[in-house]
């Protein structure tokens, strides 16, 4: 029997735009690696930086929301699996999947988790530390509503896991650890990048639709950078990424040396040119593609505790975390001026990579995995009382709302 899986996307997924993007790239290389015939769909509309799907063998499909079109084409197509891209894309297809397709199984990737992003983000707001109350928020409760209606949820990071284990208490079943998917730094690709007195200035890298990045810019710009600037009169700040709205462009200054660059064709490039990646993001949540692309590439960092969360485990960061300005510059300043602290960092960082995300050592229990909640897939939703609760509740609220917009769309035509 043909093993079909359905990706249904919250959007298009550009991996030189974003880590999602890049995270959903693995995801279909792992599935593919196995045999199963990928369709993915999306009622988002395809920008110039999406992934050619095609070229890999992947059917694309244009779906609608609040359309009964979807029911007919996942009716018509039965996969095996359903894979939504985030909570929100369970949201609005959860229920149809389980209408058409009851015997598929659904699994979650949550990306990071949007609750904790959106609670580090009000806490920052609020000028306040951020605490576990700041999760107690609308995102969340929905959030973990989908994962209680999935059958499998995808974490990208070990912090994340313990949040939802310990403070929302989600029994493990319902969970499966799955960062990054990585092949391994080898010692001809690091003998090969550029060497300390080779590369120059600093990079600081992130798509601009996510507000943490932006913000990042922003603290750069206004605490961290004059700092560097003082000490360092001759070194610049190229800053990349995709979507730079014109209030991330305003902050370009060449007398600064405060560079907006844009989108990088090549990440890896710019990458290697930097001497060291200042990664100061104030909130967020999950794994930081950033840093995995600093990593590989040879160049050491400085960042704050969010933006290391998740990523080391109990290895030694690729450079020096901090949430204090003054010890934030002083650490940028030692990397870019000392070759033997530079070199240890990046060291440091092949480690991590070759330690922490080797897709050899994630694949075969993941897939695993997969085969045998597709065996016992009834009994495993047995098991899952909150879901089938959750499922039965949510299914019909929103299932009547999507056919009331549907109609209401019809006569408005």
């Amino acid at each position: 029997m043909e093993n079909k899986l359905l990706i249904i996307g919250f959007v298009w997924p550009e991996p030189l735009s974003s880590a999602a993007g890049t995270r959903m790239m693995q995801l279909i290389s792992c599935f593919s690696s196995e045999g199963y015939t990928i369709t993915f769909a999306s009622a988002c509309a395809k920008t110039a930086n999406a992934a050619d799907l095609q070229s890999l063998g992947i059917e694309q499909v244009t779906i609608a929301l609040n359309d009964s079109s979807f029911d007919e084409f996942i009716s018509e197509l039965q996969p095996e699996i359903v894979v939504f891209d985030r909570f929100m894309t369970e949201e609005q297809y959860g229920w149809r999947v389980a209408e058409q397709c009851p015997n598929a199984l659904r699994i979650l990737d949550t990306e990071d988790l949007h609750g904790l992003r959106k609670g580090r983000e009000q806490a920052f707001k609020d000028h306040k530390p951020f605490d576990y109350s700041y999760l107690l928020n609308d995102t969340s409760k929905r959030e973990i509503a989908s994962i209680y209606r999935c059958d499998l949820s995808l974490i990208i990071s070990e912090a994340e896991l313990d949040i939802l284990t310990q403070f929302f208490k989600v029994d493990d079943s319902l969970l499966h650890y799955l960062p990054f998917l990585l092949e391994p730094v080898s010692e001809t690709h690091n003998t090969n990048l550029p060497k300390f007195k080779k590369r120059e200035h600093f990079i600081t890298i992130g798509n601009f639709l996510h507000p943490p990045n932006y913000q990042s810019v922003l603290y750069l710009k206004k605490h961290i950078w004059p700092l560097i600037r003082q000490q360092l009169p001759s070194a610049e700040l190229h800053i990349y990424g995709a979507y730079a709205s014109q209030k991330v462009n305003q902050l370009h200054s060449d007398t600064d040396g405060f560079l907006i660059k844009g989108y990088a064709e090549d990440v890896s490039e710019v990458m290697q040119q930097a001497k060291a990646c200042l990664a100061p993001l104030q909130f967020g949540a999950g794994l930081k593609g950033k840093l995995i692309d600093a990593m590989q590439n040879g160049t050491p960092c400085v960042m704050s505790s969010v933006a290391a969360e998740g990523m080391f485990g109990s290895l030694d960061a690729n450079g020096f975390i901090s949430d204090d300005v003054d010890d934030f510059v002083n650490a940028a300043v030692a990397l870019y001026t000392n070759k033997v602290i530079w070199k240890d960092a990046q060291n440091k960082g092949f480690q991590v990579i070759n330690t922490r995300f080797q897709y050899s050592d994630f694949k075969s229990d993941f897939i695993q995995l997969v085969n045998d909640l597709k065996s016992i897939l009834e009994t495993h939703r047995q098991g899952n009382f909150t879901g089938q609760m959750l499922q039965h509740h949510s299914l019909q609220s929103t299932k009547f709302m999507s056919k009331w917009i549907e109609e209401k769309q019809k006569t408005s035509k």
